[in-house]
């Protein structure tokens, strides 16, 4: 997975991070996008240096999107970034960062190869381009390499005021809510439930115009979210669990992870 990747006629290319200007390039993007943007924080957060980072960066592998126009050493060549958490990687380290937010027993009883992805991100005057696809290519790549059965990880809504999240949270637990084998629960205190609108209240439209654009995607791909959303203050975000069982795909979703290896199941 170190081995770059690079469209033709791109100037972008994905790999892992191998390096610490690497490591610090996606820890600036980070703080642009989940500080200045988003008003994040965190105990171990270098405002000074604007660095967004925490206690996992040194346990997870980092896929990078890079933009080789730009010099390393300015730290602004990483304009995308994954954090990936293999479970070999979090049993050595002792946990996942969901743990923090999730009881995620469910899935660590179910013996499957699990992966958790955090810290998506693209610079701004990326976005809703191919940056996201790329780094999905690069993604998929590193599943089957690996073996990975059940991707996890939080993604976010903004804000922590639940009223103008009534309708995507109430959309998701009726319509995604993961199956009981996977379905982890948000941690109290900060657990708040989603089933905020009756079922026959639901307004696609409007829980489709509130939902963040990972989300959606995830959803796309077949996704499906854990039960109750997570209250994060000090990320100033309402947190879903998503989670994406590879083998329960369609097979047009599954093609997604499958088609660089010519049909490799």
């Amino acid at each position: 997975m170190t081995k770059p990747v690079t469209p033709a006629s791109s100037p972008f290319q994905t790999r892992l991070a191998i390096s610490e200007a690497d490591l610090l390039a996606a820890q600036r993007l980070r703080y642009r996008v989940f500080v200045e943007e988003l008003g994040g924080d965190g105990p171990l957060v270098d405002h000074a240096g604007r660095f967004e980072r925490d206690e996992f960066d040194g346990v997870n592998d980092h896929l990078i999107l890079l933009d080789t126009r730009r010099d390393p050493r300015d730290l602004d060549h990483v304009v995308g970034v994954y954090r990936l958490l293999r479970s070999d990687q979090a049993e050595g380290f002792g946990r996942f960062y969901c743990d923090a937010e999730y009881d995620l027993s469910p899935l660590r009883h179910s013996g499957r190869r699990l992966l958790e992805l955090g810290r998506s991100c693209v610079s701004s005057d990326l976005r809703g381009g191919s940056a996201m696809f790329m780094l999905w290519n690069a993604l998929a790549d590193y599943v089957l390499e690996h073996g990975i059965e059940v991707l996890f990880g939080v993604a976010s809504f903004h804000g922590t005021d639940i009223e103008p999240l009534r309708m995507p949270l109430a959309w998701l637990h009726h319509r995604h809510l993961a199956p009981e084998a996977l379905r982890v629960r948000a941690l109290p205190p900060h657990y708040q439930g989603m089933d905020l609108v009756p079922p026959d209240a639901l307004d696609q439209r409007a829980a489709m115009l509130a939902m963040p654009a990972l989300i959606k995607a995830y959803l796309r791909l077949g996704g499906f979210v854990g039960e109750g959303a997570f209250i994060d203050g000090d990320f100033n975000t309402t947190d879903v669990c998503l989670l994406m069982d590879t083998a329960a795909m369609s097979a047009k979703h599954k093609g997604f992870y499958v088609r660089k290896y010519g049909g490799r199941e």
